[in-house]
C-alpha cells in the first residue's frame, strides 16, 4: 500500500489550498482514510476522515467549518479542503488509512501512512 500526500506549500493566511492523498497497492473499500497534521515540537493530531464505502465524515473540532474531506472513487484519491487558513494550521499534514472505522481518532489505529506534505501558512 502507498500513500501519497501532495498540495502543500507557502500559502497566506485566509487561503485555501486542497491537500490530496493518492492511494493505490489495494483497494479500500472497507477502510477509513484519515488526515492528521504534526506541527513542530507538538505530537500528531486528528484532522478528519472518511469511511472509503460509505463516505461517512469526522472531523476534529478545530476543523468543522472550515476544512471538508472528501475522496473520488475513480482516482482512489483522498482530499482535503482547507479554507481561512490560520498561520497555526502551519504543519506537516500526513494521510493514513486504517482497516474500519473504530476509532478514526487514533493514529495508533492506522496501519498506512504517507511521506506527509509541508503546509506554511504566513500572517
Amino acid at each position: 500500500v502507498q500513500l501519497q500526500a501532495s498540495g502543500g506549500g507557502l500559502v497566506q493566511a485566509g487561503g485555501s489550498p486542497r491537500l490530496s492523498c493518492a492511494a493505490s497497492g489495494r483497494t479500500f473499500g472497507g477502510y477509513a482514510m484519515g488526515w492528521f497534521r504534526q506541527a513542530p515540537g507538538k505530537e500528531r493530531e486528528f484532522v478528519a476522515a472518511i469511511a472509503w464505502s460509505s463516505g461517512r465524515t469526522y472531523y476534529a473540532d478545530s476543523a468543522k467549518g472550515r476544512i471538508t474531506i472528501s475522496r473520488d472513487n475513480a482516482k482512489n484519491t483522498v482530499y482535503l479542503q482547507m479554507n481561512s487558513l490560520k498561520p497555526e494550521d502551519t504543519a506537516v499534514y500526513y494521510c493514513a488509512a486504517q482497516w474500519g472505522t473504530v476509532n478514526v481518532r487514533d493514529p495508533l489505529k492506522y496501519n498506512y501512512w504517507g511521506q506527509g506534505t509541508q503546509l506554511t501558512v504566513s500572517s
